[in-house]
């Protein structure tokens, strides 16, 4: 039978169509088409994009030059732009501000075909490393109160280059999804003085029945109430509020976590496109408030359509049910430079 589920952190329902109860070889896509032409992220082309404003390279090589690994360049075309007022002006009823924000693009790498789940460890700890270093910077400009890390991968998830990259926004304001995440959470928090989402995954490994995979740092779950099929949060087991205070042995565990979920992901469900996002604390803000928030990385593979009903009501249709998806990941094994990427029958050893 079908069955709504609320959302533990948002005041949000989803219907789990638990009759459908799809699996990943309902989803499978063929490999996309590439897209072709001259790529401008690729090594060499480095004049057409604008200047860098983060490199990892080779020790004396120049900037805006070959010799680098990871790459953070301005948006050629950004939605936001630096320049301008953060201030809020009046038309009558509405409200309008100028376009103030940044808008930044991570080269994740110099090699166009290899996907982000198909680059090492170390490469996959710069990229992380890099999201982190640009978060820091950007939030010494004090207009910002808001900083959105994420990764559209294939054309239905809105990438419009295939070479593999993400991006980095600044936003003048809280965005409304994260000011209720931040609200509900400092809520719990003032009400039984412990933290919503610590309490969520102490509550998953002891049922074991969403947990995708697991390591010292993080876990790796299907949210109870996921919005889409296989959707899979990773989440740090620490408490701890704002992604910009991630420790190097934290980015070790992310990048081994992100990479083996993505490869299940991909292995399960073929050439799947997937948006990549993390939740995080707000910036140049409340600290009392902000404390309670506890970061995540949201992957959300771009399985179905919203429809009338969604678009119309805001509730999203789930034909997978999150213990479906979490179980056929976690027996999803995925191997990487000759060896399993995680070994999932180990899950429990992390309890």
């Amino acid at each position: 039978m079908p069955e709504w589920r609320k959302d533990p952190i948002l005041d949000r329902w989803v219907v789990i169509a638990t009759e459908r109860g799809k699996r990943p070889t309902d989803f499978k896509l063929p490999p996309e088409e590439k897209k072709g032409g001259e790529c401008p992220l690729c090594q060499g082309h480095e004049w057409q994009t604008p200047p860098e404003v983060l490199s990892f390279r080779e020790q004396d090589s120049p900037r805006n030059k070959p010799g680098w690994w990871v790459r953070v360049v301005p948006n050629k075309f950004p939605a936001l732009r630096i320049e301008g007022r953060a201030g809020e002006r009046c038309l009558g009823l509405q409200r309008v501000m100028d376009g103030v924000g940044a808008h930044e693009v991570v080269v994740e790498t110099t090699d166009h075909n290899r996907p982000l789940e198909e680059q090492n460890e170390h490469q996959i700890r710069e990229v992380i490393r890099a999201w982190r270093d640009r978060t820091l910077d950007l939030r010494r400009d004090k207009r910002f109160r808001y900083i959105q890390i994420f990764k559209n991968h294939g054309g239905p998830a809105g990438a419009s280059l295939d070479h593999p990259h993400s991006q980095i926004m600044s936003l003048p304001m809280v965005p409304g999804v994260i000011r209720e995440k931040l609200q509900r959470l400092a809520g719990h928090a003032r009400a039984t003085g412990q933290c919503l989402v610590c309490g969520m995954i102490s509550q998953e490994l002891q049922e074991q029945n969403r947990v995708v995979d697991a390591n010292d740092s993080f876990l790796a779950l299907a949210p109870f109430a996921s919005r889409v099929p296989f959707e899979t949060w990773i989440i740090p087991r620490e408490h701890q509020p704002d992604f910009g205070q991630i420790r190097e042995d934290q980015v070790a565990g992310l990048a081994s976590l992100t990479r083996a979920v993505i490869g299940k992901i991909e292995l399960a469900l073929g050439s799947a496109p997937y948006n990549l996002m993390i939740n995080t604390s707000p910036v140049n803000g409340d600290q009392e408030d902000q404390k309670h928030f506890h970061w995540h990385l949201e992957i959300l593979p771009r399985l179905t359509t919203a429809a009338g009903f969604e678009l119309g009501t805001g509730f999203y249709i789930n034909p997978t049910p999150p213990e479906m998806a979490a179980h056929d990941l976690r027996e999803t094994a995925v191997v990487f430079d000759g060896r399993q990427a995680s070994k999932n029958e180990e899950v429990g050893k992390y309890v």
